[in-house]
């Protein structure tokens, strides 16, 4: 059964559409990205996921039930670390997460969740003492309780210092390995790549790609970037380098030589380099990043609306 079904949803406010006739499917037990550039439409759509919005057309199924008529049961089973959410400053860590099991109707051991998001020795605090990266910490605890089917976290490590985003990472895969399905919306495209089984970019309100990283990588066909040191290179002898197969550009700034290329031609760019009488000293390949394909896939955008 799939986790999240969206089929042919359209949000408008007014005569603005926020999201338009959007298909999406997650299976359960999926770590899924979800990116985009602000005004995208991603809030939007968590919120359909969520009932906190309803849709203009099309359906929103979640857990296999109607994201609408059924939210009450979709968010027992739903933990969700909201963006910008606050906390109560007059409580303490504990008395959040009791309200958290509370809401859910579920027994539990707050003491545990707090050890396990690293805020056990904050218990008895107050939240509205707590740094912004405790206060995310607890959010995400909250978020936890029931041990939830579907997880969702729209910027999760907001606030956190590298340390407690390695944390989030592991808490994620954690809840992957026990079956929970994850949908992941972030501007830190180093935590997606990390986590994520496969990434969706939204644009303009709509869906521009879905896949794996390394099937992205494929459809924009950008090969790897392979940084060639040399004793001196000029524009000149990059002219036998661009002329080969599978080389897409080639600059040097006389002490390096960058070039986009196909894997397999990398031997024949440092062939013509050493036939024009270069003297490659050094080289190394890079996979293209999660941020160029972002890029690849949003540059050029107008007219997006805030969502």
């Amino acid at each position: 059964m799939a986790a999240i079904e969206l089929d042919g949803v359209t949000k408008r406010f007014g005569d603005v559409t926020a999201v338009s006739d959007l298909d999406l499917t997650v299976p359960e037990g999926e770590v899924f990205g979800f990116l985009g550039p602000n005004g995208a439409g991603k809030s939007t759509t968590i919120n359909m996921l969520l009932d906190f919005v309803r849709p203009t057309a099309g359906e929103v199924r979640v857990l296999g039930m109607d994201a609408g008529r059924d939210s009450v049961a979709v968010r027992r089973r739903t933990g969700v670390l909201p963006e910008g959410y606050d906390v109560y400053e007059r409580l303490t860590g504990r008395k959040h997460v009791e309200f958290a099991m509370r809401s859910k109707e579920v027994d539990g051991d707050p003491d545990a969740v707090l050890e396990r998001v690293g805020i056990a020795d904050a218990a008895d605090r107050k939240a509205g003492g707590y740094s912004k990266g405790m206060r995310q910490r607890l959010v995400l605890g909250m978020a936890l309780v029931g041990e939830p089917d579907l997880l969702i976290l729209d910027e999760p490590s907001s606030g956190l210092d590298p340390g407690g985003a390695r944390e989030m990472r592991d808490i994620v895969r954690a809840e992957a390995d026990r079956g929970t399905t994850v949908f992941f919306s972030s501007h830190v495209l180093g935590q997606v790549e990390a986590v994520c089984d496969r990434v969706g970019i939204m644009r303009a309100g709509e869906l521009v790609a879905e896949d794996s990283i390394e099937g992205l990588r494929g459809a924009v066909d950008e090969g790897e970037t392979l940084t060639v040191t040399v004793d001196a290179a000029s524009e000149e002898d990059l002219g036998a380098v661009r002329a080969l197969d599978g080389v897409t550009s080639a600059t040097t700034d006389g002490g390096t030589v960058t070039v986009s290329c196909e894997a397999d031609a990398k031997t024949s760019v440092i062939g013509a380099l050493e036939d024009v009488g270069v003297t490659v000293e050094d080289f190394q390949t890079e996979e293209t990043s999660l941020e160029d394909l972002f890029l690849a896939y949003t540059e050029g955008e107008e007219g997006e609306v805030s969502a």
